[in-house]
């Protein structure tokens, strides 16, 4: 999966003649462009949604984890996999604008499902997929978030296990018994303010610690080669890891995001596609990247050699998750409170992507109804997510993390082969958008005029 990740997202981006770069002003434009309707959400509510479930555990945790097992050099190939993983996002999103539909309730719907079978009419492939993303989001996933939401709230106030369930189902249930746009204007309101204070913490981090900062990059971009004597036999473990939680973190690839970029109400497909790309581009660059420096620059962190017998660098007794080392680090800022901010952070980032999750989920389910009609499947999803969410709590963290790979695993290999066969619609799209732009024109989607067939809802 690493390979096929990084190949499609260098594929992508030659094909696109790296948009990820010529489109960035594009990108921010657009963020705040576009209004929301009966049928769908604005512009900025998508990516909020899409940037609840690209901003949770593996952030925070699955950082500190790729560090621990692949060395810092990890860092590096997580910016890597965020550079090629922008265009691998515009084509996935574009295509789920194409092929994005209503529902019974007359609202926008799609997603990797809905484009495989009209992009490239396979209706068991499609299915397949609809099947495993919501295994994967209804069941494997949420437990993750939960799990460390439950270690933050426990190294911070010692927490107990059945509260956290217990707060936690509720305030889920509220929401995602509300609908979808009960979800957006939560993420809406929640996902900038955590994502603001927690990168203004790293800052300050960068700050009081500014005399190791030029070490600490040149720590990451040494090791990320094998070049560093201390951190030299982890080069390979470096890549692994470094994809592997980048593509958990920022899910470029992986099939969850085209399904909030399909709710939103834009004139054209490729607007989503722009504003998608950056999802990337801010949940890595920004947030991970903030994680990182906060654990780097502190040096507190662990790290094993290859065969995982011994420590390379000392390991902090007391301490045995991803979480509480960057709770460690904001304690060297903010003595007494830093843990306490950590599991806040945590708690707002896991909860906006348990809720994304949930809304991925209920679109594949909407995609089966299509055609069994059991409506009651909807409330067996929401009951399966909830009961998700108190399983994951009470597991353990390894048992936990091994299931959420499994998850990201089966939706991304699916996906990303759909999207390398489909790509030519997205890439179609794209040049009709540059052209229209060129010509002074506000882009505005004619399927027939970019040759692009049965994209049915653009001809209503």
């Amino acid at each position: 999966m690493v390979v096929l990740c990084l190949g499609a997202g260098l594929l992508f981006s030659i094909r696109t003649r790296f948009m990820q770069v010529r489109g960035f002003a594009e990108m921010i434009r657009l963020l705040f462009r576009g209004h929301s309707s009966a049928a769908g959400i604005s512009s900025f509510q998508a990516l909020m949604v899409s940037l609840a479930g690209r901003i949770g555990v593996g952030n925070i945790a699955g950082i500190a984890t790729a560090i621990a097992a692949g060395g810092p050099g990890a860092v590096f190939w997580m910016w890597v996999m965020a550079f090629f993983g922008a265009s691998t996002a515009y084509v996935e999103s574009t295509l789920a604008q194409i092929y994005k539909e209503k529902d019974e309730q007359g609202r926008y719907r799609g997603g990797p499902a809905y484009f495989i079978e009209k992009g490239l009419g396979k209706k068991w492939f499609a299915w397949l997929f609809a099947v495993a993303m919501t295994l994967s989001c209804g069941f494997l996933l949420p437990g993750v978030q939960a799990n460390e939401i439950a270690n933050g709230l426990g190294n911070a106030w010692a927490v107990p296990g059945w509260a956290v369930a217990a707060g936690v189902v509720l305030l889920l249930g509220f929401i995602i018994f509300g609908g979808v746009k009960r979800i957006a204007h939560f993420a809406e309101v929640a996902v900038p303010f955590m994502a603001a204070a927690y990168v203004l913490i790293a800052i300050l981090i960068l700050i009081v610690h500014a005399d190791r900062v030029p070490g600490m990059f040149a720590l990451i971009f040494q090791s990320a080669f094998g070049q560093d004597a201390v951190f030299g036999g982890l080069a390979g473990a470096a890549i692994m890891w470094g994809v592997k939680r980048g593509i958990y973190s920022n899910e470029a690839g992986q099939g969850t995001g085209p399904h909030a970029a399909a709710a939103a109400e834009v004139s054209h497909p490729a607007k989503q596609g722009f504003v998608q790309a950056f999802s990337i581009y801010f949940d890595t660059f920004l947030i991970c990247t903030a994680t990182s420096v906060m654990i780097l620059a502190t040096g507190k962190y662990n790290v094993r050699t290859p065969d995982g017998q011994n420590w390379l660098v000392q390991h902090i007794p007391g301490i045995e998750s991803g979480t509480g080392y960057a709770q460690a680090a904001v304690e060297t800022l903010m003595p007494g409170f830093g843990a306490g901010f950590i599991a806040i952070a945590l708690f707002f980032f896991a909860f906006t992507t348990i809720m994304a999750y949930y809304y991925i989920a209920e679109t594949n389910v909407a995609y089966i109804n299509r055609a069994v009609h059991r409506p009651w499947l909807i409330l067996l999803l929401r009951f399966t997510v909830l009961a998700a969410v108190v399983i994951g709590i009470y597991r353990s963290g390894g048992a936990t993390w091994k299931l959420g790979d499994i998850g990201v695993g089966l939706t991304t290999w699916l996906n990303i082969i759909a999207i390398l066969i489909l790509q030519k619609p997205a890439m179609l799209a794209l040049k009709d958008y540059e052209r229209q732009k060129k010509a002074g024109k506000d882009p505005a989607f004619d399927p027939d005029a970019a040759g692009i067939k049965h994209a049915d809802i653009w001809r209503q």
